[in-house]
């Protein structure tokens, strides 16, 4: 088929390219990551192949993430962080209208689809990941990721060869006598990204990346694809992202090659998953980030100020907060009285809200205290539920006035945004088991 029209939507003042094509009755969302150019691999035989094998059964949307292919660049000192890669999903949906998608995520990609599915189950299907990872880094509780020195290796290796056949040819060895392919391939990867940029990417993601804790969250039907003997990503990395998602099937693959193409044919793979039965999401719990505010001194405050000016002055409260939710695409759940609970898909965006928040409130003379926490939560209609709220609700409790609270899991999660934070100590939580690490915002 004749590659598709590229088109182009916003994301925070950088373009993100995508195409939409195929009008099979599946959409099907592709993310490849590092090295992508949606334009050029329309070039290569191998991946015009698997695009147009994917079309014949759905309809797809490929699109480039900000800072890699045809998409607008980013500054390689401000990366996006994970959860801000998943804004260029929402918006590349949103682009295209796509209500529910199934998602297609290998390599680095596979972590910002995880997070994705994860955070918006109710939009997510299916998901189909390949040669990828929940972590790339070693730790304790994770033995088959790289040491740091093995990380600098590799980054350095990328800068070195990226863009040259030497690299095709480590990545897709079945191709390694093949000089025209590598060449083709090596162009794309010149296209896609620099080598200061590729290393500096690929650096950042194999020493930042860990979304272990969302993989439990998934809900859509997943089946992990990964090939047998590849040196750069072990099997056990996709054999642990089976073992932690719910319900997920695991599918070897034979050979080495880390693209799109080798001893497997993607499409038909993807093909057989998602065709073969239609799995129906009926979301009852979402991942996402919940935040509390409450008023210091409230009720000492309304006493000396009379019912009438009280209310006066609560009215202007609630209108700021409400504006700066509006602003931070944040969803009110409730009120509680003197203060509000709110959700957020991305952490990063609750703290900066809760920020603005803080802000908004002194300029009238009102302090407030501020939690957060992220976690699953039961959907009840408009109202969410469940351990995450308690959670939540209990850090709010504990912070000081215009002090913004927040668990070891929201810090962990905004890793490399630039926000800073100051260690609040390990804190019992009312009705809550165990000790909590809590943070507060600088």
């Amino acid at each position: 088929m004749e590659a598709p029209e590229t088109r182009y939507v916003n994301v925070h003042n950088d373009d993100v390219a995508y195409q939409v094509f195929g009008d099979g009755p599946i959409d099907l969302l592709y993310c490849f990551g590092t090295g992508s150019h949606i334009e050029l691999f329309w070039d290569l035989p191998a991946t015009a192949e698997l695009l147009s094998g994917l079309a014949k059964f759905s309809r797809v949307i490929f699109f480039d993430r900000r800072g890699t292919g045809a998409s607008g660049g980013v500054a390689l000192n401000e990366l996006p962080t994970w959860e801000e890669w998943t804004e260029d999903i929402t918006a590349v949906l949103d682009a295209a209208e796509s209500k529910q998608t199934a998602i297609l995520a290998n390599s680095d990609a596979g972590p910002v689809g995880v997070l994705f599915a994860a955070m918006h189950p109710e939009r997510v299907s299916s998901l189909i990941l390949l040669n990828t990872a929940a972590r790339l880094q070693v730790a304790d509780d994770y033995p088959s990721g790289a040491t740091p020195e093995e990380i600098d290796a590799i980054v350095d290796m990328f800068a070195a060869t990226w863009g040259t056949p030497d690299f095709s040819r480590l990545l897709v060895p079945s191709k390694a006598e093949d000089e025209e392919t590598l060449r083709q391939y090596a162009k794309v990867a010149r296209a896609s990204l620099t080598p200061t940029a590729a290393a500096t990417q690929f650096g950042y993601i194999m020493r930042s990346l860990d979304v272990r804790w969302a993989l439990p969250q998934v809900q859509a039907h997943t089946l992990v694809l990964h090939v047998s003997d590849s040196p750069l990503n072990p099997m056990s990395n996709g054999r642990y992202l089976a073992d932690h998602i719910p319900g997920a099937t695991f599918r070897e693959l034979p050979g080495a090659d880390m693209g799109v193409s080798g001893e497997y044919d993607l499409a038909d793979e993807a093909g057989e998953f998602l065709t073969g039965k239609r799995h129906v999401v009926e979301v009852d719990r979402i991942l996402t980030t919940v935040l509390f505010t409450d008023i210091v001194g409230s009720t000492e405050r309304a006493a000396t100020l009379g019912d009438q000016k009280w209310r006066s002055l609560l009215d202007a409260h609630d209108g700021a907060v409400r504006e700066e939710l509006r602003r931070f695409r944040g969803n009110e759940i409730k009120t509680t009285g003197d203060g509000f609970m709110a959700s957020f898909d991305g952490p990063a965006r609750a703290i900066k809200c809760a920020r603005a928040i803080a802000d908004a409130t002194q300029r009238l003379g009102v302090q407030v205290r501020l939690g957060m926490h992220t976690g699953e939560c039961e959907i009840r209609g408009d109202d969410l539920g469940g351990l995450a709220v308690h959670i939540a609700a209990r850090i709010g409790g504990r912070a000081s006035a215009q002090e913004i609270l927040v668990s070891e899991i929201v810090k962990d999660l905004v890793a490399g945004s630039g926000i800073e934070f100051e260690d609040r100590g390990k804190h019992e939580l009312k009705g809550v088991p165990g000790s909590w690490q809590l943070f507060a915002v600088r």
